[in-house]
């Protein structure tokens, strides 16, 4: 552009450019606006798995601070500290995004959020910060400084990220742009941008925060980990072969550390049976990482282990305190059966049950029936045929005998599904733009199997205009014309839905209920 004075021509022609754009700028592409709405479903997810994430490594170093204060302690304060300041900020984020889209009918028609007033107005007045932008960088800066402070020179890698992550522009709060000029780090980030832009914008700061709280909570927990715990700080187990013996046998176990460390032998043992006191050598023996035991089971019924197990630790004897119980059950005379799911198996579908009986080995235990299938173990697939009911017969082999049983099971049908548009089912409310790319689903309500139902086609009727029929579970082009002939509030019907099981279409399943639309524009 030519310097010094321009002519009123001129100006015309920088300001219908100016326009233009403009123009450009807010015609953003649907497809990028209905992008940046899956990518900020994505962060929404991520962020709440994270959230499950950090507060289990938070309990887990409150476990660590109670079994070794003088270790974790501080450690278990700091991060209590970085979880509340992140918990503060990252709830300020939502309220924020809340308002963002507190007018918008549909928060999921990422379509309509093209336009870049909210933020615009909030932020900023004229060539300054509105009070609402100083404190959206006052916030920013803040957590930044204060976990940075928590963290100190014990955790340079974590405090390089969160400086990384939540850097504002250069020492004068700039960022350069393509053309090279520098502007303030907030009108580059949120200035002008489309509203779903803006709201993944936040969502992402927002997964930053869970970042930083789960990089600060690992590098706590995991740096003061050590392989060698204190005795007093492990508790006995039961290692045996099975949970339950029969009347007359000889218990065959061990009491061991829950460590397991084979180097760890006890140098002596007080422990008694049912408060009956144990003998060495002939009740008990003591070998690498805890005590055989050499008892036998015992009369049927719950039976207690208790006592103490003394080990060397720097010169002086620790005591680790025993409580561990077994139990002993008669021999089997009936199997136990039942249905994981329900207490009935479903024509149709591959119900898994498991059949087993106590005490006997799963390769010793036979069943059938018709539609019954063994998968592995004590698992095993019932798909029933016709008729109300099945009867399973079982058989357990034990030391060359055999006991019989046999259980038996109401068969019945699979339940009417329903037309669902969304996920939703009954009356829904939705624009007609949605509707049209909308799919028409069909689905089993608070039905405890899993099924892929799959529409092979369905009537659209919209009042005043003829029924169409449609292939597919997605409106054609007739059904498109006469829904474009629709007034707001009109209610549209979505019946005759023609479903099936994907992986079973010989399955005839009961007529599904309709859908009504009612059109909000």
């Amino acid at each position: 552009m030519a310097s010094g004075k321009q002519t009123p021509r001129q100006k015309m022609i920088n300001l219908m450019y100016l326009i233009f754009i403009a123009m450009l700028a807010l015609n953003m592409s649907k497809e990028v606006l209905a992008a940046f709405g899956l990518m900020n479903e994505k962060f929404e997810a991520s962020n709440s798995k994270a959230t499950e994430s950090n507060n289990a490594f938070l309990a887990s170093l409150e476990t660590k601070a109670e079994e070794d204060a003088a270790k974790y302690a501080e450690l278990y304060q700091d991060a209590q500290k970085i979880k509340q300041l992140s918990q503060e900020y990252f709830t300020y984020l939502e309220e924020l995004k809340d308002f963002m889209t507190k007018d918008i009918e549909d928060p999921t028609d990422y379509q309509v959020m093209d336009k870049s007033d909210y933020l615009d107005q909030k932020f900023f007045q004229g060539d300054n910060l509105a009070p609402e932008g100083k404190e959206f960088m006052k916030r920013i800066n803040d957590y930044r400084t204060s976990v940075i402070a928590i963290l100190g020179d014990d955790f340079p890698e974590v405090k390089e990220t969160v400086e990384t992550r939540f850097k504002t522009g250069d020492e004068n709060g700039k960022v350069e742009r393509r053309d090279g000029v520098k502007v303030d780090w907030i009108n580059y980030n949120y200035e002008g941008f489309p509203l779903i832009a803006s709201l993944t914008k936040l969502t992402a700061l927002q997964s930053d925060i869970k970042a930083t709280e789960e990089a600060a909570l690992k590098s706590m927990l995991q740096g003061e980990l050590t392989s060698q715990v204190s005795l007093t700080n492990f508790s006995t187990m039961l290692d045996t072969e099975r949970n339950a013996f029969y009347s007359g046998e000889k218990f065959e176990g061990s009491i061991v550390l829950g460590k397991t460390d084979k180097s760890a032998k006890p140098v002596k043992a007080e422990l008694t049976l049912d408060g009956r006191k144990l003998s060495e050598g002939k009740d008990y023996q003591l070998k690498e990482g805890g005590v055989e035991l050499l008892i036998g089971a015992g009369s049927p019924g719950d039976h207690q282990i208790a006592g103490t197990l003394i080990y060397m630790q720097d010169g002086q004897e620790t005591e680790v305190p025993v409580k561990n119980g077994f139990s002993t059950i008669p021999r089997p005379n009936a199997a136990v059966i039942s249905a994981d799911k329900m207490n009935v198996v479903y024509r149709g579908v591959a119900n898994p049950m498991t059949i087993s009986m106590p005490g006997v080995p799963d390769n010793k235990v036979s069943a059938s029936a018709p539609g019954l299938s063994k998968r592995a173990g004590s698992n095993y697939i019932m798909n029933p045929g016709k008729g109300r009911e099945v009867t399973i017969n079982v058989t357990g082999t034990i030391d060359g005998k055999s006991f019989p049983s046999k259980q038996t099971f109401r068969i019945k049908d699979i339940p009417r599904p329903s037309g669902a548009i969304r996920g939703e089912t009954g009356s829904v409310k939705m624009p007609k733009k949605n509707l049209e790319i909308s799919t028409i689903s069909a689905v089993l309500e608070d039905f405890d199997f899993d099924l892929n139902l799959a529409v092979s086609g369905f009537k659209i009727k919209v009042p005043g205009q003829p029924t169409v029929s449609v292939n597919g579970n997605k409106l054609d082009a007739r059904a498109k014309s006469a829904l474009r002939r629709a007034g707001r509030g009109d209610a549209v019907q979505i019946f005759d839905i023609e479903a099936y099981i994907s992986n079973n279409k010989s399955y005839k399943l009961k007529k599904v209920s309709p859908v009504i639309i009612e059109v909000t524009n």
